[in-house]
């Protein structure tokens, strides 16, 4: 997030898009419905099925799925013609505005309309409140990354952020609401392909000399593999060994028929986890991790705060911490990892890392901080890009709309989104083995319009079979309006 959720409530207009919040986020939510109930804010909701943050919508866009950049340029498109845009923010704090201009002017309400289903009244109401509200934030989640044009999307939304000057100040942004309690310290601390930790290139020469000097190693130049990279390459025979930890790739990665195939062809795999997964079943090493309450560290929650976890429990039977296990590993491996504990880690962090620069176990152990906070003198960053942005000047990004990779057709006329439920999340992996959480929910449900269960003849409480180019699975039905004709 640029901004902090406290601010949240004070907000003026919250545009939510890609993201089931009450479901997947209800702190946030939470802080959503109050900024709307107790302190009259504005809220867009642009999601294709009726989720239950639209009962508190002042607007709600009810897009086809996968022309979210379509939507974006097409109100960018009526900002820049009522001449809405913030100039002295594009002026003094970005470049490139000229190439956007030029790429959206295609994109009129009509045309954009007729891509996303929206009304043009609709189009035209929704770039009013997000430009006439005196402060907007966009809050997305996994429907706007999870996609094969999830780059673009968050760049689109950047572009219609600068262009009205609704970032770098408090009580506005663009918020990506994270899944897990850690994936923005995962990010942080270089769990991508193209950096090292603190988001520093691994392409620069000069700080890729920083952390060899750090560890000691010369480290690659060049970009290492996506996930999807890394099972396409296992099934090629390209990968032989592979170590998976905090993840389930066999049921929450795309195409998880192809990731079953990659795995099953590696001559090495070591999973590290607390449950027997699906991942876990092709595993020739399964090394046992410990939970949340027996470990010791931090987590960076989505608003880059780093806080302190700590140890409630021992860990139980052989478990160890993600940590140690790690550092016993590298240590057998030729790479001697001798942290006495995590606060050594967290010191390391900071060491190479600029925006930890600040941070230690003794400063966060009542309240944690947010990055950046480069020096023990700072007290951390509420909103990020105060000023100026990290960069420098902020880039524009023109981005065309491409249609989405297939689209419904007589042999497969459904399309199919994956909604959020309350009580599990990443498909399950841990909510399913809490009895509790599984008693509720014991299965899953495919939404269904009624107009559409009324063609294929079914009702709630049937079993249908889904099926794709790719795979099929069973599932009972439920039929609701929440769910617009054509889509499951």
């Amino acid at each position: 997030m640029t901004n902090s959720i406290a601010e949240i409530e004070d907000t003026k207009c919250i545009f939510i898009i890609g993201s089931n919040t009450s479901e997947a986020h209800p702190v946030i939510s939470l802080r959503v419905m109050n900024a709307v109930r107790k302190h009259g804010a504005k809220l867009i909701v642009a999601d294709p099925r009726r989720i239950r943050m639209v009962d508190f919508a002042t607007l709600w866009l009810r897009q086809t799925p996968g022309t979210d950049i379509a939507l974006v340029n097409g109100l960018l498109n009526i900002i820049i013609s009522e001449g809405w845009l913030d100039r002295e923010f594009i002026d003094s704090r970005t470049i490139g505005f000229e190439e956007l201009e030029e790429v959206v002017k295609d994109y009129t309400p009509d045309k954009v309309s007729a891509i996303t289903g929206i009304s043009v009244k609709d189009l035209k109401e929704a770039a009013y409140l997000y430009t006439h509200s005196g402060g907007s934030v966009i809050m997305y989640c996994l429907g706007i990354t999870e996609h094969t044009s999830g780059t673009n999307n968050v760049m689109s939304l950047a572009n219609l952020a600068m262009a009205t000057g609704n970032v770098g100040k408090p009580f506005t942004g663009v918020d990506p609401l994270r899944g897990q309690n850690n994936v923005q310290g995962a990010c942080d601390m270089g769990a991508l392909p193209n950096v090292f930790p603190g988001y520093q290139s691994v392409a620069d020469e000069k700080l890729r000399a920083n952390f060899e000097r750090a560890w000691g190693v010369t480290l690659p130049p060049k970009p290492g593999l996506t996930i999807m990279e890394m099972m396409n390459a296992a099934a090629d025979g390209k990968i032989k060994g592979m170590y998976i930890f905090g993840e389930d790739p066999v049921i929450t990665d795309a195409n998880t028929l192809h990731v079953a195939e990659g795995l099953s062809r590696l001559d090495f795999l070591v999973v590290e986890e607390m449950f027997m997964t699906d991942t876990a079943m092709y595993a020739d090493v399964i090394l046992p991790g410990a939970s949340f309450a027996e470990t010791d560290g931090t987590y960076t929650n989505t608003e880059r705060r780093v806080q302190r976890i700590r140890e409630a429990i021992a860990p139980i039977g052989d478990s160890r911490p993600n940590w140690q296990i790690i550092s016993e590993v590298s240590t057998r491996l030729g790479y001697p990892m001798k942290y006495g504990d995590p606060s050594e880690i967290l010191d390391e962090i900071a060491m190479v890392t600029p925006i930890y620069g600040g941070i230690n176990f003794e400063r966060i152990e009542k309240v944690g901080l947010q990055w950046p906070c480069r020096t023990c003198e700072e007290d951390g960053t509420m909103c990020l890009h105060l000023g100026q942005f990290s960069c420098g000047l902020g880039r524009f990004q023109p981005i065309p709309y491409k249609e989405p990779a297939e689209v419904p057709d007589n042999e497969y006329p459904f399309v199919f989104n994956n909604g959020r439920i309350l009580f599990h999340y990443h498909n399950g992996t841990m909510t399913r083995n809490a009895p509790g959480l599984d008693a509720i929910r014991p299965e899953a449900e495919l939404d269904m319009n009624p107009a559409d269960a009324e063609k294929m003849g079914v009702t709630t409480g049937d079993w249908v079979e889904i099926a794709s180019r790719r795979s099929k699975v069973r599932m009972k039905v439920k039929v609701t309006e929440k769910s617009t004709e054509g889509l499951v």
